[in-house]
């Protein structure tokens, strides 16, 4: 089945350095318009015990308020001193601590420097981190990551402040570019089994990749992660990914060439493929409450994170 060649461009194509591999500056810019953005943080305030409701897990609470006894609330938590003093029963209720990590995984395998459109998949997940990066820095949370390739898987312990922010940033320039023409099915699979030693229970966790070899012991890793920490899948492709024309195309990596000549059955298998992965990617988040979100390399990095802050769009 043909697949876009690791680290390659259509040769028509001539797109813009930045869109190809942002810089520093590149990424520092993005602090502006990540000041317009807020992570899922919900005011949603949680009952302790068997009826903790938040969207971020393993978090430590403390006492918020007292309210009247409900129906339903767990009676473990009843405030006996205020039910004593007023004849009513009254339960406890509790918040999330405010702080959080913030883990942020980025796929820097070959395959991820690829684009027919828009900008490569690893810019995209670079923009993506840094925005990301830079409202966690913004809201007092500590930033860290995980930048993994074929070669090497690199994390960086999350931080407080700026230092950590630019630190992150360096990172995905520096490592932004193919190491291998190689594709090993495990490099993938190894920087997910290695992300729980790195993700402390309470993280909020975003993993970026075309999730290209999930197997399924990555899966597996995943599922374990989802039970303490806040997940987020974000899907990045290419639309040539989703649908391959009919007729000849010449893809480059700057070394060969590639000619595919495409008939609506080698088209038909492809969409296929795409639609097995992403809909396995969507299972697989229904299945555990993982948040899952599909960005192209044509869309505007922060318009995705602006629509997908909304709860309903955080879910498969």
């Amino acid at each position: 089945m043909p697949t876009p060649s690791s680290g390659s461009s259509l040769a028509t194509t001539k797109p813009d350095n930045s869109l190809v591999r942002p810089t520093l500056e590149d990424l520092i810019r993005l602090s502006q318009p990540a000041a317009g953005l807020t992570l899922a943080r919900p005011t949603v305030r949680a009952l302790q015990s068997g009826q903790y409701l938040s969207a971020f897990k393993g978090r430590g609470m403390e006492f918020d308020e007292t309210r009247l006894y409900a129906q339903g609330d767990d009676v473990r938590n009843l405030d006996w001193r205020v039910t004593a003093r007023t004849g009513k029963p009254h339960t406890k209720l509790f918040r999330e601590e405010r702080e959080r990590p913030v883990f942020l995984t980025v796929d820097y395998r070959s395959a991820m420097f690829f684009a027919t459109r828009g900008m490569f998949k690893s810019a995209m997940a670079a923009r993506l981190s840094a925005l990301i990066a830079w409202s966690a820095r913004r809201h007092g949370d500590r930033v860290g990551g995980q930048i993994f390739s074929e070669a090497e898987s690199i994390e960086l312990k999350p931080e407080h402040g700026h230092r950590a922010v630019l630190r992150l940033l360096k990172m995905l320039v520096d490592q932004a570019s193919p190491r291998s023409d190689d594709t090993p099915e495990t490099a993938l699979q190894d920087a997910l089994i290695r992300l729980p030693r790195h993700a402390r229970p309470g993280s909020l966790v975003f993993v970026f990749s075309d999730f290209r070899h999930l197997t399924a012991a990555g899966e597996a890793s995943l599922s374990r992660l989802s039970r303490h920490c806040d997940l987020v899948l974000v899907f990045i492709f290419d639309p040539l990914e989703q649908r391959l024309p009919l007729g000849p195309h010449r893809f480059s990596n700057g070394r060969r060439d590639v000619l595919l000549n495409a008939d609506a059955r080698t088209a038909d298998v492809y969409e296929h493929s795409f639609r097995v992965r992403e809909e396995r990617l969507r299972e697989l988040a229904r299945r555990h409450g993982i948040r899952f979100v599909a960005c192209r390399t044509t869309d505007e990095p922060f318009f995705v994170l602006q629509q997908s802050s909304r709860p309903s769009l955080f879910h498969a």
